[in-house]
């Protein structure tokens, strides 16, 4: 162990080595059982006698916070230390965040109990269908020594090859105008709204959301210092005449709204593009979920539909993959590549580049192509399963909110009708059912109430089930 002890204030030598190793147990830096360095080792690194050290050690043996085994060495005590309360970071009463972090709690993001026998939360996808022996092999095939430049840091764009194969792919499946070299690869989608956000935003800066919407992107444009506006979505999408004037970011979902499902029409996506055109305001298009479409034909992306590069396009392969993969990427037009290459170099220089090698692969294989069509059929056997529930089940409260993609449901309550949802909620997590509601995801107050029905993460053999005990906590939140 490489023991990081200071020597240079005047003193006792061997107190102070005693004080500092007894420092490093109680803070925990040291853990019951962790071996120390022989005394003659340590003294040979401190430049100083060795008996200096044994007194040290010796002294802490005797209140019992190390103990010496024969021929083994010398240990950081176990059962003394149970009785010990190890130290903490001092507490800095006179050291506080700025303004808006103040009212903030990790995590920011609704959250439900840890584990749920029937889980209807939204946001995961389903990990027992990932096809894990696939990419052992590639993520041990990039970890060869020869596969990857060992020992220099990488482009802040990410590995080329990815960045390469993700052109082609939303090229192919999303008709997405771009080069490999227009991609810049990120730690999930959050990290690209934090680069745009960091390039476009200063304080005081207007961002429009829609309203309900994604509450991570709400609330780190807030945590920028940027003004953000809720903006109203109705069955078409983003209401563009309700969007503020002096906007200069519109963060949006398009092609799947967050969290209702709807897509935004084509009249709309017209209106927006023309509306940005005209104020000079840039949008960030979130394109997630975009991959898992049931029926019908999907509209363009505003990406593709842009002629003055005002759109700056995220996608994410968290829910198409794994979400512990992290590994999203944005394409932006030539005018902010350059920002925005120079912000993820300052936040993190680079991602994982191995991860990013293997994917690269998965793409390129045909592999990613033949995992999406795998899971969708999946998918859409899970949400045919809840529409149809909604619709017979719990039709005279709820209706679907239309939606052809995705990883969830929306089920809006009816107009005229009242359901007390925190009731139906507590009485759903009584029957080991997790569940999100519209009010997660609105900025209060909200006129919109419902309950939002994720599908990733239940088993297919489950659904029926869970939305048999759903509806009795339905029946009974009236």
């Amino acid at each position: 162990m490489d023991m990081h002890i200071s020597l240079e204030q005047r003193g006792d030598l061997s107190a102070r080595i005693y004080r500092q190793l007894l420092d490093a147990i109680l803070d925990g830096r040291l853990r019951p059982g962790e071996r120390l360095p022989p005394t003659r080792e340590l003294a040979r690194r401190l430049a100083v006698s060795r008996n200096t050290v044994a007194v040290a050690y010796e002294r802490l043996a005797a209140e019992g916070v190390l103990s010496g085994r024969v021929g083994a060495g010398t240990f950081v005590g176990a059962e003394a230390l149970r009785s010990i309360d190890t130290r903490q970071a001092p507490a800095g009463t006179g050291v506080h965040p700025r303004g808006w972090w103040k009212s903030v709690r990790a995590p920011v993001t609704p959250q439900r109990p840890a584990t749920a026998a029937f889980d209807f939360r939204v946001g995961s996808p389903d990990a027992r269908l990932f096809p894990f022996t696939t990419w052992r092999r590639l993520v041990a095939r990039a970890l060869r020594p020869a596969s990857l430049a060992w020992g220099t840091y990488g482009d802040p764009g990410g590995h080329a090859g990815l960045r390469d194969a993700i052109a082609r792919h939303v090229g192919v499946s999303r008709t997405v105008r771009a080069r490999g070299d227009d991609v810049i690869v990120t730690q999930g989608a959050q990290q690209a709204f934090d680069l745009i956000g960091r390039v476009m935003i200063e304080p005081g800066t207007c961002v429009a959301v829609e309203e309900p919407g994604y509450p991570p992107a709400r609330h780190l444009f807030r945590s920028l210092g940027a003004r953000v506006v809720g903006v109203p979505v109705d069955d078409q999408g983003l209401v563009v005449r309700a969007i503020p004037k002096a906007a200069r970011l519109i963060y949006t979902t398009p092609s799947h709204q967050f969290p209702l499902g709807t897509p935004m029409s084509l009249q709309r996506r017209t209106a927006l593009l023309a509306w940005v055109e005209r104020q000079g305001t840039v949008i960030i298009e979130d394109d997630y979920d975009s991959e898992f479409r049931f029926e019908g034909r999907p509209l363009d992306p505003l990406q593709r539909l842009d002629r003055n590069g005002r759109v700056v396009y995220v996608g994410s392969f968290s829910k198409v993959m794994l979400p512990t993969l992290r590994v999203g990427f944005l394409i932006a037009p030539a005018s902010l590549q350059p920002a925005l290459r120079a912000a993820k170099h300052l936040s993190d220089w680079h991602g994982e580049l191995p991860t990013q090698a293997a994917l690269a692969r998965f793409i390129d294989e045909g592999l990613l192509a033949r995992h999406i069509r795998k899971v969708a059929r999946e998918y859409s056997t899970r949400h045919a399963a809840i529409v149809e529930a909604i619709q017979t089940d719990f039709g005279e409260r709820f209706r679907a909110v239309p939606s052809v993609a995705g990883l969830h449901v929306t089920a809006e309550v009816v107009a005229g009708v009242s359901v007390d949802l925190e009731k139906v909620v507590r009485r759903a997590e009584g029957l080991g059912i997790a569940i999100n509601t519209l009010a997660d995801f609105s900025s209060p107050p909200s006129s919109r109430a419902g309950l939002v029905i994720g599908y990733g993460s239940i088993p297919t053999a489950k659904i029926e089930e869970a939305l048999r005990r759903l509806a009795t906590c339905v029946r009974s939140g009236r």
